[in-house]
């Protein structure tokens, strides 16, 4: 099933309900500041595993502290569709349940 890309101002609006997370460059994206490695660590553990099970897949950038999350949908041409605000949702319950969002 192709996926549609959303415009900019559906993305805008979903944006609202994912504080921390923006639009650049065909993308959402955010980064996650952690005390130390292994936090950091942890995150791109569990949000690998979440990624795995929706299907769907981000760029992740482990720090020495900090997790920065990149996304968008490569059949949809690299535009943001609503797979990526899924995964965000994901990674957001994630990182709530973790104490950093």
């Amino acid at each position: 099933m192709a996926v549609e890309p959303l415009t900019d101002e559906e993305i805008e609006r979903s944006l609202a309900d994912l504080p921390g997370w923006s639009l650049r460059d065909d993308r959402l994206v955010r980064t996650y500041s952690f005390p130390g490695h292994l936090a950091a660590a942890r995150l791109v553990a569990e949000v690998a595993e979440a990624q795995e099970e929706l299907g769907h897949h981000s760029d992740l950038t482990l720090g020495y502290n900090k997790v920065g999350v990149s996304v968008n949908t490569h059949s949809a041409g690299g535009k943001v569709t609503e797979l990526d605000l899924r995964l965000a949702r994901r990674v957001e319950d994630i990182a709530r349940v973790q104490g950093v969002a």
